[in-house]
């Protein structure tokens, strides 16, 4: 392992007004140069649930070792470069991986280089220290965007999927973005990528582009993904460690408006799926979860939906509306997780309800019963209003382990962003009402 020089920085930033979950700043914008903090990832170390890491756009790495009270700040590096799309996850063991996006030459869209490969890093000691990174997917010119990993709840056995473009942004008919996938027994070293789709999109990075492939693996080893594209969200599935996937996509649930949404006050916002499995020892083990926002009823209300699978994506349940609001307003940017040590499934998002405008909360969505009934409670301390001039981010995130839950989000305050989170005790949830 090569260890790259770590500096540490305390700080504990809670919002002014009264919250009945603390807020935690991670992260802010600065006027040295950096790019704006957006993205966030976060994983709860699954061998000691204190140590908790996050990573943020471009290449910030934000972690704890006391569950949240301090955190240390760091920069990652790595020879082929760190661009953003920040995906963190944790082993069974403990050991944190940080994939993300390239930028070999360090000049950003500049260079034909930008976006060559997607790259893993590794940390062995709870995010102090990382690798410098293992290629994946290098194929030029084309470009490899939007990865997310998973591994095996048990093994050292993961994959990582995302979309490659012919030439991202390309107006050319001729361009395709198609989903890849690749996989390793230990993070050290990955398979050839193979493409699972079988319809190619566009490059445009919009409705009609093949995206946000999101996979998730059960006890037994069977692989799963999901990702959408021309207003479709599409399924397929391998049970022999991705060397054999289906024949033909399953479309498993209409997108109505595609996944590119309007809201007002973002510059760009995605409604595309996150697919995850129920690990747990509890009757709703195997529980496949899929989940995105969408317009179908209407531009100005943005709804957040869930459907279940219950025998390995054969059938699907029909969509149910998350958010149980009566507005029509806008909850968009949603994000999954399921306690493996108890099946409980909890949902981040972006909400509108309590507003006439552009200000927005952070609420959180959670379920006991396997998904079948779900409370929300407001976890944000304020409201924030963002600005369309500056990039927001194209996703929150969360996880959850042992009780913890830990949502993690990007604010927008006078055009300047920041990131946040809060670490949330099951048994808080339970004791509201």
């Amino acid at each position: 392992m090569i260890k790259f020089p770590f500096v540490f920085l305390f700080f504990f930033v809670p919002c002014c007004t009264f919250s009945q979950f603390k807020n935690i700043k991670l992260a802010e914008q600065l006027e040295d140069g950096r790019y704006p903090p957006v993205e966030p990832s976060i994983a709860i170390n699954k061998s000691n649930p204190q140590n908790i890491v996050a990573g943020i756009v471009l290449d910030r790495v934000v972690t704890t070792t006391d569950g949240g009270s301090t955190w240390m700040d760091s920069k990652l590096n790595s020879p082929f470069g760190v661009y953003g799309d920040p995906a963190v996850i944790s082993n069974s063991k403990g050991n944190f991986f940080y994939f993300h996006l390239a930028d070999p030459s360090g000049k950003g869209q500049s260079e034909d280089a930008w976006l060559d490969r997607i790259v893993c890093q590794e940390s062995l000691d709870g995010g102090k220290s990382w690798t410098e990174g293992i290629s994946i997917g290098n194929n030029p010119p084309a470009d490899q965007d939007k990865p997310w990993p998973a591994v095996h709840p048990k093994k050292s056995f993961m994959c990582v999927t995302w979309t490659q473009f012919d030439k991202y942004g390309s107006k050319d008919p001729n361009c395709q973005s198609n989903i890849f996938f690749s996989k390793s027994n230990n993070g050290s070293k990955w398979s050839i990528p193979v493409q699972l789709n079988e319809f190619s999109g566009d490059c445009l990075d919009k409705d009609d582009t093949a995206e946000g492939a999101v996979p998730t693996i059960g006890t037994d080893g069977k692989i799963y993904v999901a990702w959408a594209n021309r207003g479709s969200i599409y399924f397929d599935r391998s049970f022999d460690d991705g060397k054999t996937w289906l024949q033909n996509d399953l479309l498993v649930a209409k997108q109505e408006g595609g996944w590119d949404l309007d809201i007002p006050g973002v510059d760009r916002c995605n409604g595309l799926p996150v697919l995850l499995i129920d690990n747990s020892a509890t009757r709703y083990h195997g529980t496949l979860y899929l989940l995105w926002a969408d317009q179908k009823n209407g531009k100005g209300d943005t709804d957040i939906w869930l459907i279940r699978s219950l025998n390995r994506g054969d059938q699907w349940s029909k969509p149910v509306r998350v958010n149980k609001d009566d507005s029509r307003t806008h909850q968009f940017l949603p994000w999954i997780t399921v306690d493996p040590t108890n099946g409980h499934v909890y949902i981040v998002y972006y909400d509108r309800r309590n507003y006439n405008d552009n200000q927005t909360d952070v609420y959180l969505s959670y379920s006991y019963d396997g998904g079948n009934n779900f409370k929300e409670v407001k976890i944000s301390e304020s409201a924030f209003t963002p600005d369309a001039g500056g990039f927001f981010g194209d996703y929150t995130n969360i996880d959850a382990y042992g009780g913890v839950i830990v949502p993690i989000w990007t604010r927008m305050d006078n055009g300047k962003t920041s990131v946040w989170t809060t670490v949330i005790k099951d048994g808080e949830l339970a004791k509201l009402k």
